[in-house]
């Protein structure tokens, strides 16, 4: 049998871990003052730090300690009040829920002091004692399982009801941005303060207000879960609100969820120098904060979530009846119990409606307010067609949502966006901007890739298209019309095919078909008489010869068959030394005057053509004006809407 006697001690060098060095600011250090104050069953706790930020006093109406409570409950480290009171553990005289849960609050206030004076009034009697953390030390060097904090002699104690504590000899490091900035961030972290729950906070004078938040100041869409009561009477920018569910449907019935969530105008607007940052959402359990920023935890990177803001309470996180789940300095939790998984999957399933209608309302309100600020835009809107509209308005609210430095630059992303715009739906690609409305980055990529491709995609085909077109349907005179397509064909062989658009000179292949006598300079007369000239280009994978006949210079069928012919085999013979056996050569004679057969006989002719090569053909001069004005019809109207988009965007 073993006889041996085993003993678990707990060495005073812990209190380092549990609490002295585990707060690392004023708010969560005067958080849990402030909740021993609320579970004392006290209306009103008073927060007074001095100028020099070398006193703080906390002074609560309570119901005090006896000495007693002082030893047993108060100095005991991990007293659990709602395990071991029977008769007011869980819920105080007043029917508060507690807020203490682990007893370790207390020693939080050596993180910010190195000497703490607590006085308290119970039951018409007063006294007090003075700790400090060189004591503790002292203490800890000396292995004392025990440390004695000193009296107070009763010519200090000046209390006459409740508790005070004095913090001096203070750790200025952890003070923070100061009181503003501590007023907002007490605010945030209990949802009990104000008359309606009896209980009141005040700071250096001034009560502490739900508006002392900051954040619903600036909400411009609001959700609520139902049941909530909020006052929004300081929300002054509010332009939408809803409400949502309060629990999940497999939930229990008793198991819900109150608070609102909300979003900004723009994210700086959560910035507050004061408080921090505002985007994130406040978890509380039984009036106090649980957990500083959930939203953190969801893992969601669409791009409406740097506009959030919120506080929920969900008490089902903090039961008496189940294990704590906050870490001692609640900031964190153990996210791998049922509770807290609940909790995360009621927030996303909350916040896919919330994106949801986020997008819906944006845009609306967004768009409205460009509209009213730019006349011009709203015209340029209101010429689409519906199903473009859609798409435009949703680029409009997401380019108002990028961050600008002024209203110019506002105005100048809005001409690179309708712009944009335009181009794309030339190409039938608005869709495009829909689809990455909420990445910002890859709009902005979208935006300056349409301008770089602004010349070769819309201006270099409506201008000089519709320009060599415009010269042609201008001329009379037949010789003018010879010189003007000598000029144009060659380098537009898009007059020829509008497939053809960028066609390639060579050359290399040029003088090898001079050698093989295509492409001469020295012509027999008659061929002076019937060509101005002849060229040679790819495209695609064909080779293409076209040659230019004189305006005048009235041909014979069977002699363009023959050229044509010749053409082929001698450019096809230059092509097999290169190495390709079987090219795809096309001629292409353009001609002033019909050729014989073209009434009585059309079929022929392209019957003969087709004998030279597939797609060799005959085009005449007024035919391929014609033909190219037909193809570029829709060019010529859009070059109409370029001027009527140049006027709007300079306008807006």
């Amino acid at each position: 049998m073993n006889l041996h006697k085993y003993e678990m001690t707990v060495d005073l060098n812990v209190l380092d871990h549990l609490g002295i060095n585990l707060y690392s600011n004023i708010a969560a250090v005067i958080t849990e003052a402030v909740a021993n104050a609320w579970d004392a069953d006290a209306s009103q706790v008073k927060i007074n730090i001095d100028q020099n930020s070398s006193r703080i006093e906390i002074i609560d109406d309570g119901i005090g300690m006896s000495v007693n409570d002082m030893n047993k409950k108060y100095l005991r480290v991990g007293y659990r009040r709602r395990f071991e009171d029977q008769q007011l553990g869980c819920i105080t005289a007043k029917g508060r829920p507690t807020m203490g849960r682990k007893g370790l609050g207390k020693l939080s206030l050596f993180s910010i002091a190195n000497e703490i004076e607590v006085q308290t009034f119970h039951n018409s009697f007063a006294h007090g004692l003075r700790m400090s953390l060189e004591g503790i030390q002292q203490s800890v060097k000396k292995s004392e399982k025990s440390y004695s904090p000193q009296p107070l002699d009763v010519t200090e104690i000046n209390l006459t009801k409740g508790t005070k504590i004095v913090l001096t000899d203070i750790k200025r490091e952890r003070l923070g941005r100061g009181i503003n900035a501590l007023r907002r961030r007490l605010s945030r972290r209990f949802s009990v303060v104000g008359s309606k729950h009896g209980f009141e906070i005040i700071l250096n004078g001034q009560p502490i207000n739900m508006n002392d938040r900051g954040d619903l100041p600036v909400v411009q869409f609001l959700w609520e879960f139902e049941g909530t009561e909020l006052d929004t009477s300081s929300t002054l920018n509010l332009l939408e609100k809803e409400s949502l569910p309060n629990r999940l449907d497999a939930w229990d019935s008793d198991k819900q969820i109150k608070g609102w969530i909300g979003t900004a105008s723009l994210p700086k607007e959560l910035d507050s120098e004061d408080a921090g940052n505002l985007n994130g959402i406040v978890v509380l359990a039984r009036g106090r904060l649980f957990h500083e920023n959930i939203l953190d935890k969801l893992n969601d990177g669409r791009l409406y979530t740097k506009y959030l803001t919120g506080q929920i309470e969900a008490d089902f996180l903090d039961a008496d009846d189940l294990p704590d789940i906050a870490t001692s300095d609640r900031q964190r939790v153990q996210e791998d119990d049922p509770r807290y998984l609940d909790l995360i999957a009621f927030l996303k399933s909350s916040l896919t409606k919330v994106e949801k209608r986020w997008s819906e309302w944006r845009k609306k309100h967004e768009v409205e307010k460009a509209k009213e600020n730019s006349p011009a835009l709203k015209d340029w809107l209101d010429t689409l067609p519906k199903g473009h509209r859609k798409s435009a308005e949703s680029l409009i609210a997401k380019l108002s949502s990028l961050p600008v430095e002024n209203d110019e630059d506002q105005k100048l992303l809005f001409k690179h966006g309708v712009f944009a715009f335009e181009r794309m739906k030339l190409r039938g690609s608005t869709e495009e901007l829909a689809n990455n409305i909420h990445n910002t980055d890859k709009l902005l990529s979208l935006l300056a890739d349409r301008d770089s491709l602004e010349a070769s995609l819309y201006r270099d085909i409506a201008k000089s298209r519709l320009e060599a077109i415009k010269q042609f349907q201008a001329l009379v005179d037949e010789d003018a019309k010879e010189r003007v397509l000598q000029e144009y064909l060659f380098d537009h062989l898009w007059l020829l095919d509008t497939a053809w658009d960028r066609a390639t000179q060579s050359e290399i292949m040029e003088s090898r078909l001079i050698q093989e006598g295509v492409i001469v300079d020295d012509l027999t007369e008659k061929e002076k008489l019937g060509r101005v000239d002849i060229a040679y280009r790819t495209n695609a994978g064909k080779h293409i010869i076209a040659e230019l006949k004189k305006v005048k210079r009235k041909m014979k069928l069977i002699e363009l068959q023959a050229q044509g012919q010749t053409y082929v085999d001698k450019l096809t013979k230059v092509l097999k030394v290169q190495g390709e056996n079987n090219p795809n050569v096309e001629v292409v004679f353009i001609i002033g005057k019909p050729i014989d057969e073209e009434t009585t006989n059309p079929e022929r002719i392209k019957s003969s053509m087709a004998a030279v090569s597939p797609g060799s053909r005959i085009v005449y001069y007024d035919s391929l004006i014609a033909s190219a004005q037909r193809a570029y019809s829709e060019y010529l109207e859009k070059s109409k809407e370029l001027d009527k988009l140049d006027i709007l965007v300079d306008a807006i």
